[in-house]
């Protein structure tokens, strides 16, 4: 039931209904945008793998992080948001959405709660104009998250901040869309018989139910494939560098170009297409044994041009 229903996304990045907090005050979530893959060379340091001390191959996922900068508080009183307070106002986010011509001054109202709402900053890549702007929540004690939010009014909060090297984190991303598709592709059922009645592509059965005007969830039919939210757990980031030079291929990367800001590699590979953002957060489904795996050492990034692949 976790892919139901199968319709488009309502905005092209994802939504967060369950945050993990930790004890030092932070936020619990940062934003990438995806750049494209690539592959590294590792001395694979696991004392418990089957090529410890070897030089091994593994795919990455290059996503490109520039600053976030908050522009709102949002007070919660009972779990309910009460009141959010503009405290930054820039004329990217008035593309955005609607916001007063001034900040407000940041005053505090009845809570039990914090959160914020940040900002990317996308005109730092150059692909897009308009931000995308979300909620994460603060780890901490309130009064903590209340310094934590004073110390960043209209400061870049930095990608080093948030990622370790070595850590996990669960990605959510709205994967890429496919449009309207049959139910052989979209659910994978099989062809049936080239002599089959009316249809070659279609389901053999809609259900015992079909005689009541009624037809079950579960039978494949065509619709909406892709453009849907996912996430996926435990994703383990490799490095976090400020250098982009150190992973731009020749000639950059295939419908995104190079990057200008700091970046993380991503062992694996991550949803959706290029140029679209990826939320990170902190590891819901987390395990001790996971957690102290080694993080390998890497020993070369390739920088070969991506054409023709």
């Amino acid at each position: 039931m976790q892919f139901w229903p199968r319709k488009r996304a309502k905005r092209a990045y994802a939504r967060v209904r369950s945050w993990k907090t930790q004890k030092e005050v932070n936020l619990t979530g940062f934003a990438g945008y995806k750049a494209g893959m690539t592959h590294i060379m590792v001395q694979d340091t696991d004392k418990n793998s089957l090529t410890k001390g070897m030089e091994v191959f593994v795919p990455v996922t290059v996503v490109e992080c520039p600053p976030l900068r908050i522009v709102a508080v949002r007070f919660y009183k009972n779990g309910i948001p009460a009141k959010d307070i503009v405290v930054s106002v820039s004329k990217e986010l008035q593309k955005k959405t609607n916001l007063p011509q001034k900040a407000h001054e940041f005053s505090e109202v009845p809570h039990d709660d914090v959160a914020v709402l940040v900002y990317t900053q996308p005109k730092m890549i150059g692909f897009k104009k308009k931000p995308d702007v979300f909620e994460v929540k603060l780890s901490g004690t309130v009064q903590e998250k209340l310094d934590f939010v004073k110390n960043n009014i209209n400061k870049d909060i930095k990608a080093d901040s948030f990622f370790k090297e070595g850590a996990f984190f669960d990605t959510h991303v709205i994967t890429k869309g496919k449009g309207f598709q049959g139910p052989v592709k979209r659910f994978g059922i099989d062809l049936r018989h080239h002599k089959s009645e009316k249809t070659k592509r279609g389901p053999g059965s809609l259900g015992g139910w079909s005689e009541q005007g009624h037809v079950m969830y579960r039978v494949a039919h065509a619709g909406q494939m892709g453009y849907h939210q996912r996430t996926t757990y435990n994703k383990q980031i490799l490095k976090v560098s400020h250098n982009p030079e150190e992973v731009n291929p020749a000639g950059g990367f295939i419908h995104y170009g190079i990057l200008r800001n700091p970046y993380v590699l991503v062992k694996g590979s991550v949803d959706g297409p290029k140029k679209r953002m990826i939320l990170f957060t902190l590891p819901r489904r987390i395990t001790v044994k996971k957690q102290a795996r080694e993080l390998p050492t890497i020993t070369h990034i390739s920088t070969s041009s991506k054409q023709g692949r």
